[in-house]
């Protein structure tokens, strides 16, 4: 029965990752430039999971749920913008920017919290089975 918890707990810091990485999207879908003032265009972040969590404290614990195995970082993610005028404009009056499309985030955003809220349902469901049981034994 504890193990039903360990992974809706697995699973709600697994969606709270994949939910601030698709924060940081929205965030920063116009920057284009670093911590040190260079240009360096924002990639685009997703949170990538794999299957059992490390973080548990049993070896059986450790078999289940999910966790986020790493932060992708899409290099890959941008697109030409024409504007000449721009600073960072190229001998062609290209600006790359970041790809981020602001809809697809948003849906990503919608489906990490009805995951959230799924995991936090089963959570409820298995606490008031524990429960249950200590009535019956008590």
């Amino acid at each position: 029965m504890y193990g039903a918890l360990d992974i809706s707990t697995s699973g709600m810091v697994a969606e709270r990752t994949r939910f601030a990485s698709i924060a940081a999207n929205i965030a920063n879908r116009d920057t284009l430039v670093d911590a040190d003032g260079k240009y360096n265009p924002y990639r685009r972040r997703q949170a990538m999971f794999a299957p059992g969590d490390p973080a548990a404290s049993t070896p059986e614990g450790r078999k289940l749920g999910v966790h986020v195995a790493r932060i992708f970082v899409n290099d890959d993610a941008l697109i030409e913008k024409h504007d000449p005028a721009h600073p960072f404009a190229d001998e062609r009056g290209y600006v790359k920017v970041p790809d981020i499309n602001p809809i697809v985030e948003q849906l990503n955003a919608m489906e990490a919290v009805r995951s959230y809220e799924a995991n936090v349902q089963a959570a409820e469901a298995t606490k008031s089975m524990l429960m249950q049981a200590l009535r019956l034994l008590a």
